[in-house]
């Protein structure tokens, strides 16, 4: 089984359109890999068992956060927890931590933009605009009946 983690390696990063150098954030980074102590990666049934536990105990943590979405808690904070657990052997969620962490971003600077937070605050005015007149109709028509108690329509 390779799970490509055997030893740390370079990034691939691409250079800067602008500049043509590579971006100091990426140069920053820590290579893919494994980030298990050398003693443990010495050994390949002991770094073996490490993979094991680390895929276990982020599991728990997923699964756990996963349940605590629909119920109060903070569930993304919980699964990318246990992603982040996982990144720290596995270079399939050492990949999906940063993609994800590039979305997040992106979608940050774009909530940002004043023309689109003026979209937003437009938008939703207008809805509730509409759930206003709507609610303001039913009142007036019905009164504070509940439409299951309704008899008469």
């Amino acid at each position: 089984m390779n799970t490509g983690s055997d030893e740390p390696r370079e990034v691939a990063v691409a250079p800067d359109e602008q500049t043509g150098k590579k971006s100091d954030e990426a140069q920053d980074e820590q290579g893919l890999g494994s980030r298990a102590p050398e003693f443990i990666k010495s050994r390949r049934l002991l770094h073996l068992s490490w993979q094991v536990l680390v895929f276990v105990i982020g599991l728990g943590v997923v699964v756990v956060g996963i349940i605590m979405l629909p119920l109060p808690g903070p569930g993304w904070v919980v699964i990318f927890g246990g992603m982040a657990i996982w990144a720290t052997e596995f270079v399939w969620a050492q990949l999906v931590l940063r993609w994800t962490k590039r979305k997040v971003t992106e979608a940050a600077h774009r909530a940002l933009d004043p023309k689109v937070r003026r979209r937003n605050i437009i938008l939703t005015s207008v809805g509730l605009v509409i759930i206003g007149a709507i609610l303001g109709v039913y009142l007036w028509k019905f009164g504070f009946e509940m439409p299951w108690n309704i008899k008469d329509q």
